[in-house]
């Protein structure tokens, strides 16, 4: 289980920047940030946290189940998930502070961004907590 945790945040990293940074894979640069470009950068994020979460639990507490606050570690990272999700895609969903009628495209924005990466750190907080707060070692639990 540790190791597909580990294959997954590889493969959530790399599509995280090939989102952000599509010239470095060999793709046009095309001016601003494009949806596709969003969509692969919170789907990079998405697959981060999830490897993450399976690394953790193969990794430290494999065979045991979950307690009340890593349950709520988890819900804790997908709710940052969610929040980048929704502030990255405002524009495109209508709420934002550039309606798609009035520019030429999805705009990313200096705080969209901001959410963005701050619904990221949300949701790594949640993989932090969710490895500190599982049973300790050698209390009867391992199997």
């Amino acid at each position: 289980m540790a190791q597909v945790g580990i294959a997954i945040s590889t493969l959530g990293a790399v599509l995280a920047l090939m989102g952000m940074f599509p010239g470095v894979s060999g793709l046009d640069a095309t001016p601003g940030i494009g949806v596709l470009q969003i969509v692969a950068i919170l789907t990079g994020f998405i697959l981060l946290i999830v490897g993450a979460l399976l690394y953790v639990q193969g990794a430290f507490y494999p065979g045991v189940r979950h307690n009340l606050a890593q349950k709520i570690a988890v819900r804790l990272s997908a709710t940052g998930l969610l929040f980048s999700a929704i502030a990255a895609l405002g524009d495109l969903l209508g709420f934002g502070s550039h309606p798609p009628q009035i520019t030429d495209g999805p705009f990313l924005g200096y705080w969209q961004a901001l959410g963005l990466i701050g619904g990221f750190l949300i949701a790594s907080l949640g993989v932090v907590l969710f490895a500190l707060t599982g049973p300790p070692r050698g209390n009867g639990q391992d199997r």
